[in-house]
């Protein structure tokens, strides 16, 4: 069997997603839950299992980190050239559900914007316990969020950002079920934005977006019902 969300997620085109103030702040909010978890992995390998899109392999580079990035194809490294060119972090390619990689090969194992593109995320997940060492970092969108009502909007939602997928949304319940079958256990859950996506980047004003969700983190919104959601795992 053989998936490859992970060449539309590093593309170009993929990346417009994120361009201007608001994709920037967005991809912030991401990097600073994922560099606060890997405070004290200065040492660690990591490898970033479809992070061709450069959202984390790029800043983790920056910082010192040893980064490995998984790509389906030699096409995903094209927006990480920079980084491999200078020796920065490596590429690897092959079937996302087969990975040419021994067995806890990594102490770290990230994944992100690929679980919800994945029709076999359980394999995926399977193949992710088998290469991490000691833990794992995933994102997913949650339907235990406003996008509980985004299968009715995803018209709109296409009209507004052009390049929108067809995506799944996870229960924390089933995502924490398939990891602890495979040998780990949820260490950290963490929600990014409670309002969509989406309408960030139809009001294309990051300061009005910084303030609306400031004022949702603090009524505890976000902590109740955000999405995407920053999970990470440990083995047991």
């Amino acid at each position: 069997m053989h998936e490859a969300p992970d060449i539309e997620t590093a593309s170009g085109d993929y990346a417009k997603r994120f361009a201007g103030p608001v994709g920037a702040w967005m991809l912030q909010v991401q990097e600073s839950i994922v560099l606060e978890l890997l405070t004290d992995a200065a040492k660690a390998s990591i490898l970033d299992v479809g992070g061709g899109h450069g959202q984390l392999a790029i800043p983790m580079c920056a910082r010192g980190f040893s980064v490995t990035v998984h790509g389906s194809d030699p096409v995903c490294a094209e927006r990480i050239q920079a980084q491999l060119h200078k020796g920065g972090c490596r590429f690897l390619t092959g079937n996302i559900l087969e990975m040419p990689v021994e067995d806890r090969a990594y102490d770290i194992v990230l994944c992100f914007r690929l679980l919800t593109h994945c029709d076999e995320w359980q394999d995926l997940t399977r193949e992710l316990c088998r290469l991490a060492k000691h833990r794992i970092i995933i994102d997913y969108p949650t339907s235990q969020s406003v996008n509980s009502i985004a299968p009715a909007l995803f018209s709109a939602k296409k009209r507004l950002e052009g390049n929108t997928r067809t995506w799944r949304s996870f229960t924390h319940a089933e995502v924490e079920k398939a990891f602890v079958e495979n040998g780990f256990t949820l260490s950290s859950l963490q929600k990014q934005f409670f309002l969509p996506m989406a309408l960030h980047r139809a009001l294309r004003f990051a300061p009005l977006s910084r303030v609306l969700e400031g004022v949702c983190r603090g009524l505890g919104l976000t902590k109740a019902y955000g999405s995407p959601v920053i999970a990470e795992f440990i083995r047991t």
